[in-house]
This record gives C-alpha cells, sequence and structure tokens, in this order.
C-alpha cells in the first residue's frame, strides 16, 4: 500500500513512517502541515492518506479540511484521521463517502488493530473509533439507541468502527449465528434497510446518526 502522511509531530510521525515501512507499505511521503499533505497526495496519488486533524498552519482542523478537499478532488484516495480528542465536526460528510476512518491517535499503540483499520478503509470499508461513536450518539437529545438491549449497543458500535460479522463474534465471544441475529434485530429496531456487507451497514448507522442529529 502507498501512503502519505500528515501529521506535525515529528516524532509521533515518524514512529508511524517506521510502523508502516516494518508492516511491508510504502510511505511515499510525510509532511507537516496541510498545504504541503494536499500537495503530496496530488503529485504522489497514494492509496491512502493518514491525516492528523489538527495541523499547521492553522493549528485548528487544517487537517480535517485538507481531508475534505483530498476526498473531493481525488475520491480514489482512502482518508484515515488521527486525532488526541474526539472532534465530530467533519466526521459524518467524510464518512458518506466510504474509504474512511478516524481513529484516536491511542489507538495507534494496538498495532494490529491500527494496521487492520488501514486495510479496511483502504480496502474501501470504513474505521471509527468507539470514543467517536459514542460522541455521535451523545450529540443527541433523545437517544434513538433505546430500543438497543446493552449487547445490541455493543455490537452497533463494533459495527461502526467497521468490523464484519466474523470479527464482532471474535471480539464478543459469540458465534457467528449469534451475531447475525444481533444485526438483523439492530437494522429492525432502528427501521433501517440493512444488507450483510460491511461498509453498507456502517453507512446505515451512520445515515440515522445523521438523521436523528
Amino acid at each position: 500500500m502507498r501512503i502519505v502522511i500528515g501529521e506535525d509531530s515529528a516524532l509521533f510521525r515518524e514512529g508511524l513512517v517506521l510502523l508502516l515501512r516494518d508492516a511491508g507499505h510504502e510511505v511515499v511521503a510525510a509532511v507537516g502541515d496541510a498545504l504541503a499533505l494536499v500537495g503530496a497526495v496530488e503529485s504522489e496519488a497514494p492509496d491512502l492518506a493518514i491525516v492528523d486533524i489538527r495541523m499547521p498552519p492553522g493549528n485548528e482542523d487544517d487537517g480535517a479540511r485538507a481531508a475534505a478537499r483530498i476526498r473531493r478532488d481525488h475520491p480514489a484516495v482512502a482518508v484515515v484521521l488521527l486525532s488526541q480528542h474526539v472532534e465530530t465536526r467533519h466526521t459524518l460528510d467524510l464518512m458518506a463517502s466510504g474509504g474512511f476512518g478516524y481513529l484516536l491517535k491511542d489507538r495507534v499503540l494496538d498495532v494490529d488493530d491500527f494496521l487492520d483499520a488501514l486495510r479496511r478503509v483502504a480496502g474501501g470499508g470504513s474505521a471509527l473509533d468507539p470514543e467517536v461513536v459514542a460522541a455521535l450518539v451523545a450529540r443527541r437529545g433523545t437517544d434513538p439507541l433505546s430500543p438497543l438491549s446493552a449487547r445490541e449497543r455493543e455490537v452497533l458500535g463494533l459495527m461502526a468502527e467497521g468490523r464484519t460479522n466474523a470479527g464482532i463474534a471474535r471480539r464478543l465471544w459469540l458465534t457467528d449465528r449469534t451475531v447475525e441475529t444481533h444485526v438483523r434485530n439492530i437494522l429492525g429496531k432502528l427501521g433501517i434497510a440493512g444488507s450483510d456487507d460491511d461498509h453498507r451497514r456502517v453507512l446505515a448507522v451512520l445515515a440515522h446518526l445523521r438523521a436523528t442529529t
């Protein structure tokens, strides 16, 4: 996989470069500001861009806005946003097109999960940090997820991370059939026409969140 990194912390940026190269990926550019990131994507045409939300020159949401420009001008480039804290302002719009992930930087420490999330996103899927999902749900005055049981909420959170039924089953120590039942019940209770396709399930969840935000 050919990857461009946009991260203003030199230490964290170089750590990502080493991690990704050790995993067999090609880091074609690693830059420290949003303008350089957009330029690197334009010149290198990577498979994936890893983008810090807060970057120079403004040190606010420059990275997220650069990510939106990348998705607009280079829709084939998958994007993973990284952030120290949960910031949901740009998440729904970026997520709607697929090939998008939003992870907290702490997740990088779980190397296997982090690399798995990158693979899912680069393949056209989605990956949302569980804390991001929780923040999206918490934004609403009423809780549209109230019909769901505690276990169904767990399954929904893993669906929103981009997990397959098999992946959810392994994480929760359930059978595949049990997970299939939970997914069917979740989509039915939320009034969402479902699909077994992992990415389309994530979009269904986010469409519901968008409609009730």
